[in-house]
């Protein structure tokens, strides 16, 4: 893509006039958000937001706390393996990990490894159910998943130190540091991780998880200086280094092991004047990865890729109803490596938002979105979507949109196997969304349908020994139902906290068997998801219960019974005491897996029985 194009995408946008709605996030003046168009743009989907309490209650890893408290299912190969999510029924490369804002899925492989995200780095952790592309680009069809750090100007100073100690030699630290006046903001987080992962698998007598310890280290920089009244400067950065040797499906197997280190670094801008606000984002991501096939040879295969990313945001409040947002970013990545000769990608957008209160009760939003690449199709891209309150206690919601998701460089350049032909994939999808609330209950169901068109998928090759190549063959449908539910009772000084979640998918491609056009359903995607929690607080106490089920699912395209991964039911139990009088010294124990249940969420991938975790959660 040329610089003239890139410009001239730039004057559209900075012409034009669009809306975002008056929504509550803007009204915290002592904090800034991160990623505010989140919420301002998504009022009319599905967004789960998961604090610090819940954080803290869940093992280090994203798919720890996602896979019990969301209707997401992961594909996880193994503990600490690598893990990757079903949302809606679509594939891991379809959910979007958005850092700040900013898309981070991998441009290998298009999809982020959510066992190499640690949760106590982050304020918040945001789950967006739907398509998301107009404001995030390739890769948010079934959802996106927000990593939040969130800067707060007012006089304070705090330390937050956690530690635990579990079976299997597992340990996890953080160190939280934060440091703030009305002039500036800082955040440091520092973790690391470790186990030696050598489980006994349930129901046997000696056999072991072999070759599965993994180290991961991590640091969170997040600083905010206000220049003056009106103009601020955010910096963020993050970098992850870890070592995983993968787990063996039978002890005969050559043992290897993958070093993988990330670095991402964000610097913005933002200025207020009068209705307008300007946001300027400049970011760098690089991501590097070593696959050692054989443990013990210094032979390895790598792959480097950089990314250059230039975003441009210009607001206006037209009036207290009515918001207008304008968009323009420039993407250029270069990657290389052993299996790939030096490639690069550029990609521009432009984006008009549009977002209007009409009334107390009934707001809707708009958007458009359009893209420009280098070396394949220019996709157009739009959502919209509305609320009415009909009673104070029922909302309700519809959205509509139209996705995208590009080939990676695997896809297009991946030696012997790569297609530089594909074509990005395309999704329009719909649903409506039912709220019921009171002061302390809610609940929420969602329906939605996604028809995906050109569905990227590797496949074998005729006369080719096994080797597999990257198409654009299926159409694939998925729709379903799903449940969010909150209930926080109190009586007296005791406080009970109820959340539950249920999702039913069917998400089915075509094929064609003895002539005749039939759907099955995807592999890796149960039609069943439950997971429930019941936390109990009591002055210094406090308690919890985790459940997970997951139902059955299929492992083979054709859908083979004799094939599939069995459901599984999944429970958490944990309590700790808080022995701080002016701060808070907690110390806890976790029974994980308190069943023993023998499951496998791939085949041939066990995950250990039951566990136990010690630890002490320190507040000053």
């Amino acid at each position: 893509m040329t610089l003239k194009k890139l410009f001239a995408f730039c004057l559209l946008l900075l012409c034009q006039i669009v809306v975002a709605q008056n929504d509550s996030i803007n009204k915290l003046k002592e904090v800034i958000v991160s990623d505010a168009n989140l919420k301002k743009y998504s009022a009319s989907q599905s967004v789960q937001v998961l604090n610090d309490s819940v954080i803290n209650k869940n093992a280090s890893s994203l798919t720890s706390l996602l896979n019990f408290n969301t209707v997401i299912y992961f594909k996880e190969n193994g503990l600490g393996m690598t893990s990757g999510p079903s949302f809606r029924g679509t594939t891991a490369a379809q959910t979007a990990v958005i850092w700040n804002g900013i898309n981070i899925n991998s441009q290998f492989l298009g999809q982020t490894d959510f066992n190499t995200i640690g949760t106590r780095d982050f304020n918040s952790i945001s789950v967006k159910a739907g398509g998301g592309s107009v404001l995030y680009g390739s890769s948010a069809i079934g959802g996106s998943i927000h990593l939040n750090n969130d800067l707060r100007f007012k006089n304070e100073f705090s330390n937050q130190v956690f530690f635990s100690l579990g079976s299997y030699n597992a340990l996890s630290a953080n160190y939280r540091i934060n440091a703030s006046s009305e002039k500036y903001s800082l955040q440091v987080n520092i973790s690391r991780n470790s186990s030696d992962n050598d489980f006994k698998y349930p129901g046997t007598k000696d056999e072991r998880n072999i070759n599965g310890e993994y180290y991961n280290t991590s640091m969170n920089t997040t600083f905010g200086y206000k220049i003056d009244a009106k103009n601020t400067i955010k910096a963020y950065s993050q970098f992850y280094d870890a070592e995983r040797h993968f787990s063996l499906i039978v002890p005969t197997e050559t043992k290897t092991k993958y070093n993988d280190f990330n670095t991402r670094n964000l610097l913005e801008w933002e200025s207020v004047l009068n209705r307008f606000t300007s946001k300027l984002k400049l970011a760098y991501i690089g991501e590097s990865y070593k696959y050692f096939a054989n443990i013990d040879s210094e032979l390895f295969t790598y792959g480097k890729v950089e990314t250059s990313i230039i975003k441009y945001d210009l607001a206006f409040d037209v009036n207290d109803k009515i918001k207008l947002n304008g968009i323009v970013d420039y993407n250029r990545n270069k990657g290389y490596g052993s299996s790939i000769d030096q490639a690069k990608r550029e990609v521009g957008s432009a984006s008009l938002l549009l977002s209007h209160l009409v009334t107390d009760k009934w707001d809707y939003n708009a958007s458009i979105r359009q893209e420009v690449t280098d070396n394949f199709g220019n996709p157009f891209l739009f959502s919209f979507g509305t609320r009415y309150q009909f009673t104070d206690f029922y909302r309700l919601k519809f959205n509509a949109s139209k996705n995208f998701r590009m080939p990676t460089y695997n896809d297009l350049f991946w030696e012997g196997s790569g297609n530089p032909d594909l074509r990005p994939e395309t999704s329009y999808q719909a649903e409506i969304g039912n709220e019921f609330f009171t002061k302390n209950f809610s609940v929420s169901l969602t329906t939605y349908y996604n028809s995906i068109k050109d569905l990227l998928r590797w496949v074998p090759t005729e006369g080719s020994g096994g080797a597999w190549a990257p198409e654009n063959t299926d159409k694939v449908r998925a729709y379903g139902a799903e449940i969010l539910l909150e209930w926080k009772p109190k009586i007296g000084n005791n406080n009970f906290t109820v959340n539950g979640t249920y999702a039913y998918t069917v998400s089915e491609s075509k094929q064609m068997i003895k002539g005749e056009s039939v759907y099955k359903q995807l592999i890796y995607v149960p039609y069943h998801k439950l997971t429930g929690s019941v936390s109990y607080n009591w002055r210094k106490v406090s308690s919890y219960f985790q459940y997970l089920y997951n139902g059955d699912a299929y492992t083979t395209p054709f859908n083979n019974p004799a094939t599939k991964v069995k459901d599984y039911n999944i429970g958490n139990v944990g309590v700790d005491y808080d022995f701080g009088k002016k701060n808070s010294y907690k110390l806890g124990v976790q029974v994980l897996n308190i069943w023993n249940e023998n499951y496998q969420p791939v085949s041939n991938r066990q995950m250990p029985g039951r566990n136990f975790t010690i630890y002490i959660n320190l507040n000053f």
